[in-house]
């Protein structure tokens, strides 16, 4: 990369401002959307935080398994805050636009939080892992500060990578007509509205996905690979299926999250169609927040225990 500043030539006119045609082909649906978008968004953020302060206030519950499935609800009410209040704007109002400096400040976050969520189910897996593998030694292993230390990681991991990505991205100029084929500022689609050859960008972009994607992916399957050989070996069904139902919701939800991930980010550029593209995107952005308080709470025995118990000490239970 050159050290100066890219050229725009005359013929140009300079991008000040970004306008999202995502749903501008369902006029008459967007009331709909907009209602079944806000259901969705109000469950997902009542969901994730009741499953925070159950973990709040439920001593049994502080544990590193529950401290991470903390992290990983927080993470999702900011996650999906990111995108969906804009989205639901945009589906009121006529002109869908929006600065390159908001545009900048949803893309930092939204990236920010994704990359995030990508590492931080791979500190989950090695929770498991050493629970599962090395329950003896599980205490000293997993103790506050190594639990600590892996959510550390994730989340400066994420800062520190697309913080630099997208800031490079911003110092570009952009030209144009501004119009984003999308519901939020995606990576891929405003690089490409910048005014220069973006060839090279795309493909840092491409590496970074592979790399900070698969890394954590790899990581959690090889953890599961060895979690997979010491349930086996375990002598009665029941410990079978009691260390079978301790991973369930995190693999439901790994399968769920990944699978979307290397879906949008890893295909190939041809195969990039704008509606799939929208619709896998509101899989992860919208569906996949949506569907982790349930996965934890109707997979998870103890999250549903003091669900029932925080409940039955309520006011109106003890009026009843």
């Amino acid at each position: 990369m050159s050290g100066s500043a890219p050229t725009v030539s005359g013929n140009q006119s300079v991008c000040t401002t970004f306008t999202f045609v995502a749903f501008s082909s369902l006029a008459e649906l967007q009331p709909v959307l907009f209602v079944v978008f806000l259901v969705i968004y109000l469950f997902t953020v009542g969901g994730n935080l009741i499953i925070i302060s159950l973990i709040w206030v439920i001593p049994s519950l502080h544990t590193p398994m529950y401290f991470f499935l903390v992290n990983l609800s927080f993470l999702e009410i900011c996650y999906i805050t990111s995108v969906v209040p804009r989205m639901l704007v945009d589906l009121l109002v006529a002109t869908n636009t929006l600065s390159v400096g908001g545009c900048a400040a949803q893309m930092y976050i939204f990236a920010i939080l994704g990359l995030t969520e990508c590492c931080l189910p791979a500190a989950m897996a090695y929770d498991l892992f050493v629970a599962i593998c090395y329950p003896l030694h599980y205490t000293l292993l997993m103790g506050p500060c190594v639990c600590l230390k892996l959510a550390a990681a994730s989340w400066t991991t994420g800062v520190v990578v697309e913080s630099t990505q997208i800031t490079f991205i911003f110092s570009l100029p952009f030209c144009g007509t501004g119009k984003i084929h999308h519901f939020f500022c995606d990576v891929m689609l405003v690089g490409k509205l910048a005014c220069v050859d973006t060839s090279h960008i795309e493909t840092v972009m491409l590496a970074v996905s592979v790399l900070f994607i698969m890394t954590p992916y790899l990581l959690i399957l090889c953890s599961y690979l060895r979690i997979l050989v010491t349930i086996v070996r375990i002598p009665s069904a029941t410990g079978r299926r009691k260390a079978f139902s301790t991973c369930s919701s995190h693999i439901l939800v790994v399968s769920l999250f990944y699978g979307t991930a290397l879906f949008t980010y890893l295909q190939p550029k041809t195969a990039h169609i704008p509606e799939t593209d929208k619709a896998t995107a509101l899989m992860y952005t919208v569906v996949i927040p949506a569907l982790n308080p349930v996965i934890y709470t109707l997979q998870n025995k103890e999250v549903k225990e003091a669900f029932q118990r925080v409940t039955q000490r309520t006011p109106l239970r003890q009026m009843a």
